[in-house]
């Protein structure tokens, strides 16, 4: 896949300028500068085939999170195929544009577009012609806000490589969409970082580090996965600051977007109710949960069972969509516990692809009722359960025609919901049950 970096020093609008070339909303938006952190990957719109990379604004800082983010963004020059430079245009030139690109140049020998953004109005544009001291030729005007001027930024990447023909985003489609969410410093960045093999995400000790979706594919334990790591979740009442209300809203909108979510939770500390509430956003989208009890190794072997025992108290007692809540222990910092991890949640995944013959359902759920029959209806009817398949996946759904369908009462459905998951290996699934009224079709 063609790697094209979108590079600049802060507040230049790259970030916009990513969003409306990959048609998401996945990197966060804001007047303040500096808020991008992480390198954002994402899939251009019109070419499939290659991979947007948006960097945090080029900084001299010489430590701390500008220092790492300017690292990183270096490290997404260093190994592109194309750039896409990006300045204000009703700021002007400025010396810091003046010195990265003098960078840039010596980072790397893959071909520079200038593009000189928030051009939409002529009459707040600075002397255009300034920017042709920045060594990378002719300077575009686009507006990345107004979608304007990417006639010349399609005509640059069909010359640095031209689009294969029929292309279509086949690796999107296989790879399984795995977000990891959870409070801030409990480990994400780390986890992710120990998945890939490297250094790519910034770990601080200090929450609120992370503040894009930063979705990254890669391949690990023998699968294509598309990590999405978010931004730390804090209590409504904690959170002052519109950036960090903004990346909260993009975490959650993760789980939407995502086939199975890791909510990592810091053993060292106690459950909060928050991860529950989390949770339950996870059961509620039909997702797959797998929760991650991270720094396991820090954990006294004498408390580990009687914490262990109380989390799995916790959700049992809390869900009624699952039987038997995924939990289990790593240490993302040593590795321990990781692998088995993403052991258990591909497995998960391959049950909860699959289609389970109507034969089968019908046999399970006839023995539930024979074991257990309906409770009669308001009006002193018997119930009877007449057909039942498998009628959706992620979740898992079962529909049984019955009459009296609005009288079967919740707790008969957990019944089912518990025999149904036990007999098809689904206990760690969210699984919903509707109930239709309509006559058996083999009858």
């Amino acid at each position: 896949m063609v790697k094209i970096t979108i590079a600049g020093r802060p507040n230049t609008g790259k970030s916009t300028l990513f969003n409306a070339l990959t048609g998401t909303r996945d990197a966060l938006v804001h007047d303040r500068p500096g808020v991008t952190r992480d390198t954002i990957c994402g899939t251009m719109a019109l070419r499939p085939d290659c991979e947007i990379r948006d960097t945090a604004g080029l900084e001299s800082a010489r430590a701390g999170i500008a220092a790492d983010s300017t690292g990183m963004a270096m490290d997404a020059i260093a190994s592109a195929d194309a750039i896409l430079f990006v300045v204000d245009g009703r700021v002007g030139l400025l010396p810091e544009d003046m010195d990265w690109a003098r960078t840039v140049r010596r980072k790397t020998r893959a071909p520079v577009l200038l593009l000189v953004n928030k051009s939409e109005s002529g009459k707040r544009l600075s002397d255009v012609h300034e920017f042709y001291k920045l060594g990378f030729g002719e300077p575009v005007l686009i507006s990345a806000e107004h979608k304007s001027g990417f006639d010349a930024i399609f005509d640059f990447i069909e010359h640095v490589v031209p689009a294969p023909e029929n292309t279509i985003n086949q690796n999107e489609t296989r790879r399984v969409k795995i977000a990891i969410l959870g409070q801030p410093n409990v480990g994400k960045s780390t986890l992710v970082n120990k998945v890939l093999g490297e250094n790519r995400q910034i770990v601080k000790d200090e929450p609120g580090v992370t503040r894009d979706t930063v979705k990254i594919p890669v391949k690990f334990y023998g699968r294509d996965i598309l990590l999405m790591d978010t931004a730390g979740l804090r209590r409504k009442s904690n959170v002052r600051d519109d950036v960090e209300t903004l990346s909260a809203l993009k975490s959650l909108d993760a789980i939407e977007k995502s086939d199975v979510v890791i909510l990592m939770i810091d053993a060292t500390r106690d459950i909060e109710n928050q991860a529950l509430g989390i949770a339950a956003r996870v059961y509620e989208a039909g997702k797959i949960l797998c929760v991650a009890l991270n720094k396991w190794d820090l954990v006294d072997a004498a408390e580990r069972d009687e914490k262990l025992l109380k989390l799995k108290h916790h959700f049992t007692n809390s869900f009624h969509q699952i039987i038997k809540p995924m939990i289990l222990a790593i240490s993302a910092e040593t590795g321990t516990g990781v692998q088995n991890m993403f052991k258990r949640i591909y497995e998960q995944w391959d049950i909860s692809m699959a289609t389970v013959p109507t034969s089968l359902i019908n046999k399970i759920v006839g023995e539930l009722v024979e074991k257990r029959q309906p409770p009669m209806s308001r009006l002193k009817r018997p119930m009877k359960i007449k057909f039942a398949s498998q009628t959706g996946r992620h979740p898992m759904q079962i529909t049984i025609n019955v009459g009296g369908a609005s009288d079967i009462p919740e707790s008969y459905t957990r019944y089912l919901r518990r025999g149904l998951a036990t007999a098809l290996k689904w206990e760690h699934l969210p699984i919903t049950i509707e109930y239709k009224k309509a006559d058996n079709p083999f009858d």
